[in-house]
């Protein structure tokens, strides 16, 4: 399948699978022709490891290894240390786990630890964690149960550190690290909250808008930090929102898409927004706007934003993209995950399109 949209055409390639597929993550690869992907999967729940190989005519995506997880994964992230590759993945009841990964074969080489105690961990869903990879190795978790837990893994030991306890009054359901001591959560409510290792007891600033001003209640699901912009973060919700939060001007938000918070923000998505993350492969209009920002939607929208520019819409599927990911290799190239139990490859500025 071929398009073309804001005068760059890509190449878009549906791969069906024999289960639905919750959650997609490009892996570091040692080949530009053969790429591996991990993949959080349903019926029964596991982890997988898929190689794709984009070699024309016939691009194929392809099962490696696996391992099973307890229940339905939550949030799924990769990341490199010591020269290994490293999956972690937080469930729905409460665990986390982290794999080993051979990055030239994509076999799934151990399982390097599982924590899934209730009293000192979490005692529900854990809906989103994150990992600091430029120093400490940090894995951030937010829970439904309203518990913020940092966790290091050492070379004989896991320690885990308790930043957040709500006793339920409050559920997190998005994380995301700043830097190597400050880190974003969001929950119900378009509120966010940023905390700094340095200065314990709470978060040190917080913003506090108004869903739909007041008509509706919102949940934010996912944000995102641009390393070079670590004053502010961009954050996907409900009713097709997306927004930008500038630490510099803590009470006010830029509207990118939706109708969460300011009425003239563009509309694009009327649902809910899965997952958002900045895109370095389209262009800055200026260098005082928010960066371009890449979204999936319930309703089965992949989409580019740009502060005050019309949305450039790049998919529009019959159901839910639940996920996806853009590889940090290789930015042309975006893997999204389908609710109807398949997997799409998306090539952004490729000229040899391929109309199968």
């Amino acid at each position: 399948m071929a398009h073309s949209g804001d005068h760059r055409r890509f190449i878009y390639h549906l791969h069906e699978q024999p289960k639905p597929v919750s959650s997609v993550r490009w892996l570091p690869s040692a080949s530009p022709f053969h790429r591996l992907a991990a993949m959080s999967v349903l019926s029964p729940s596991a982890l997988e490891i898929h190689s794709f190989s984009s070699q024309n005519p016939n691009p194929s995506l392809n099962p490696i290894s696996s391992h099973p997880l307890p229940s339905p994964a939550t949030s799924l992230t990769s990341f490199q240390t010591n020269n290994s590759t490293l999956v972690a993945a937080s469930t729905s009841t409460g665990s986390l786990h982290f794999f080993s990964v051979d990055s030239y074969e994509g076999r799934i080489e151990s399982q390097i630890i599982s924590i899934a105690d209730k009293e000192s961990f979490h005692s529900g869903p854990i809906q989103s964690i994150d990992v600091e990879t430029s120093s400490t190795g940090e894995c951030a978790t937010a829970g439904e149960d309203g518990r913020v837990n940092l966790v290091r893994l050492g070379e004989d030991k896991v320690e885990n550190f308790r930043v957040c306890e709500s006793d339920g009054l409050v559920a997190y359901t998005a994380v995301k690290w700043g830097s190597p001591v400050e880190f974003v959560t969001g929950g119900v409510g378009p509120g966010l909250q940023w905390w700094d290792k340095r200065r314990p007891g709470g978060p040190v600033a917080q913003f506090k808008g108004i869903w739909g001003r007041g008509i509706v209640t919102g949940m934010i699901h996912s944000i995102d930090i641009h390393p070079s912009r670590k004053h502010t973060c961009v954050v996907g919700g409900s009713s097709g929102t997306v927004y930008a939060w500038d630490l510099r001007w803590q009470q006010q938000a830029i509207t990118l898409a939706g109708t969460g918070l300011e009425a003239k923000s563009q509309p694009l998505s009327g649902s809910e927004v899965w997952e958002v993350k900045y895109d370095a492969f389209t262009p800055q209009i200026s260098s005082t706007k928010v960066l371009p920002v890449m979204m999936c939607s319930e309703d089965g929208f992949l989409a580019v934003l740009q502060q005050d520019e019309n949305p450039v819409q790049l998919l529009e599927e019959p159901c839910a993209i639940n996920s996806f990911d853009i590889d940090p290799q290789n930015p042309s190239d975006v893997i999204v995950a389908l609710e109807w139990e398949s997997v799409g490859i998306l090539s952004r500025g490729r000229e040899d399109i391929d109309m199968s």
